[in-house]
């Protein structure tokens, strides 16, 4: 082959080596074109979503805080509304207490009252006693006008004696024997609300021995469970008031036998005992003070189930 042929071949080669490799390039510089694109459209999508879900967790957050913030302050309604609730349970439970001493006072004072009246009444037996007894002995005296409301003797009929010297008159005898039922418990209630609670309790202990069928002596059984509650021996305290239950039952200290008792036995650790010891002071007693106790006391039981 001569020379200028060759050269015209190598030329020729020359030609094709440096434009065939043009459309191969130009091509993939579109498609790397178009996967940039792609790749800047994808970012940009995920960064929308990123600013999207950025604004979505503010709004979130917000939300959350002002939850919280509206959870905070009903929290301290409710806090201030349980405060309220229990300073209007225990000014409920002082007043109660309160008015529950002032009914006992007075019930102590009417006790004391009709003691004194017994006494009285005792003292105006003692001297129309004696007026009768020195009527008759007037009346049966030589040249005695009979006294005025006394009758005469019969004729013939033999004259009154005259008392034996040394003898006790008529209605004095009690008297005699010691001291009456109402001294011995005004000495005694005297001693418990001074506070002698030994000394108080002696008493009470003798005035039942002495007189155990009256009516006071339901009361000294209702206090010496007050002193057995005082001294913390609830066992001993729910006997005696069960004997005021029990023996005296025209008794004034009936419902608060029912209602210490009650108090005595939730205090011991037998809330359904003393449930039902409060249960029956309403059912007999459903407008007493006592009862107005028991169902404040009841309501607090079921709270603190």
């Amino acid at each position: 082959m001569s020379l200028p042929k060759t050269i015209r071949l190598v030329t020729v080669l020359l030609a094709l080596g440096s434009f065939t490799p043009l459309p191969a390039h130009a091509a993939e510089s579109k498609d790397m074109i178009q996967l940039q694109q792609q790749v800047q459209d994808l970012q940009n999508a995920i960064a929308k979503l990123q600013q999207s879900n950025d604004e979505r967790m503010g709004v979130l957050k917000d939300l959350v805080q002002q939850t919280a913030d509206n959870v905070n302050k009903m929290s301290v309604v409710v806090n201030g509304l349980q405060l309220r609730m229990q300073n209007v349970q225990d000014a409920s439970a002082a007043k109660n207490d309160q008015l529950s001493g002032q009914i006992q006072a007075l019930n102590d004072s009417f006790d004391e009252l009709k003691a004194r009246m017994a006494r009285m009444e005792k003292s105006l037996t003692d001297i129309q006693s004696q007026q009768a007894s020195t009527n008759a002995i007037l009346n049966n005296l030589p040249g005695t006008a009979p006294v005025s409301g006394q009758p005469l003797p019969a004729p013939g009929g033999n004259a009154t004696a005259l008392p034996a010297p040394g003898s006790v008159l008529p209605g004095r005898q009690a008297a005699a024997l010691g001291p009456s039922v109402g001294d011995l418990y005004k000495t005694a209630y005297s001693d418990y609300v001074s506070g002698k609670y030994p000394l108080a309790a002696s008493e009470f202990t003798n005035l039942i021995s002495t007189y155990p069928d009256d009516n006071l002596a339901g009361n000294a059984y209702f206090y010496l469970g007050e002193i057995d509650v005082k001294g913390q021996k609830l066992t001993s305290a729910v006997k005696n008031y069960d004997q005021v239950l029990e023996r005296y039952p025209d008794n004034a200290k009936i419902p608060s036998a029912h209602l210490h008792k009650g108090e005595a036995l939730i205090a011991m650790k037998n809330p359904d005992a003393g449930s039902r010891e409060l249960h029956t002071l309403i059912q007999r007693f459903p407008n007493s003070p006592e009862a107005a106790q028991a169902r404040t006391k009841l309501a607090a039981l079921t709270t603190h189930k």
